[in-house]
C-alpha cells in the first residue's frame, strides 16, 4: 500500500471516531423516572425542592452533599452528589444534573446551575464536577 492510502484510512478512522464521540455524549435531558428504567448515566433538569432541608456537613463528610429536586414532569428524588455544596444552589432558577439512579436515589457525578444575576436579567450558568473535588 501506499503511504497516502494508509494516512487516508488513518484520516477516515479519526474521523468516525470523532463522530461516534459526539454522538454518543450528545444526550437529551431525561427524567428520574427514565434514568430508573435505564440506569446509565443522564442528564436530568428540574427544580431545587426548597420545602425540604439541604443536608451538608464539611465536618463529618467535605464531599457529600445531599438535596431534593423536581425532574421537569413533578417527579421528586433525592440527589446525592460527591463533592462540596455548590455555592448559591438555593437562588438557583434550574438546575441539570448528570449521573444515573442507585435504588431510587439519583447519583450526581455534576451540577450545573443556572442561577440569577445580581448584575443584569441575565442568568449566569455555573457548572461544578464532582471530579474536581475527588482528585
Amino acid at each position: 500500500m501506499k503511504k497516502s492510502s494508509i494516512i487516508l484510512i488513518a484520516i477516515i478512522a479519526v474521523a468516525i471516531a470523532m463522530i461516534l464521540v459526539i454522538y454518543t455524549d450528545s444526550s437529551t435531558y431525561s427524567t428520574f423516572t427514565e434514568a430508573k428504567e435505564k440506569k446509565t448515566e443522564l442528564y436530568v433538569v428540574g427544580q431545587l425542592n426548597k420545602q425540604k432541608a439541604l443536608h451538608y456537613d464539611p465536618k463529618t463528610d467535605a464531599n457529600k452533599f445531599t438535596f431534593f429536586m423536581y425532574d421537569n414532569e413533578g417527579t421528586e428524588c433525592e440527589v446525592v452528589f460527591r463533592g462540596a455544596k455548590p455555592q448559591d444552589i438555593e437562588r438557583s432558577e434550574q438546575i441539570v444534573l448528570t449521573g444515573k439512579m442507585d435504588g431510587n436515589v439519583f447519583r450526581a457525578s455534576k451540577i450545573l446551575m443556572k442561577c440569577p444575576s445580581k448584575y443584569n436579567d441575565k442568568s449566569v450558568v455555573t457548572e461544578i464536577n464532582a471530579t474536581a473535588f475527588n482528585n
